[in-house]
């Protein structure tokens, strides 16, 4: 197990201390992506940063960028709620756009709905203004690490 890693998980756990954890997945480091817990469950923001935008005539947030924070925010939920020793590999990442991401910050939600010895399926809801107006749903498969 990656000891950074652990030292991360364990700050967040205790003091909610999240950059640590954060800054164990490089995109989100870069992206400026900051975690929370939010009702007792892990809650992802991204900042809005004007270099985000992708389509400058709406002004809309890059498809991308919105796809990669949503990733993201399922890899730190797993992280943040599981007893993982590495950070999890995506297997497939499907999304739904449904209204552009407009030039504010974004949330996220993830939800395990199945996790195995190997494999999770994880929802994720990504949300502007409010989570019942979501901007779009991600449906995922992660690798977990194998218990040797």
């Amino acid at each position: 197990m990656s000891t950074a890693l652990l030292l991360a998980r364990q700050r967040a756990r205790n003091d909610g201390e999240f950059s640590a954890l954060v800054d164990c997945i490089p995109y989100s480091r870069y992206l400026g992506v900051e975690l929370s817990l939010h009702d007792g469950a892990p809650l992802s923001r991204l900042p809005f940063r004007p270099d985000l935008i992708g389509n400058r005539a709406l002004p809309a947030i890059h498809g991308g960028v919105t796809a990669a924070f949503m990733e993201n925010a399922a890899l730190l939920h797993l992280l943040l709620t599981g007893d993982e020793e590495r950070v999890p590999r995506s297997i497939d990442f499907s999304i739904d756009y449904l209204l552009p991401g407009r030039d504010t910050e974004c949330y996220a939600r993830c939800e395990v709905t199945r996790e195995g010895l190997r494999v999770a399926h994880c929802m994720v809801r990504c949300w502007q203004r409010s989570p019942e107006q979501p901007i779009a749903l991600a449906r995922a498969h992660f690798l977990l690490s194998a218990s040797e």
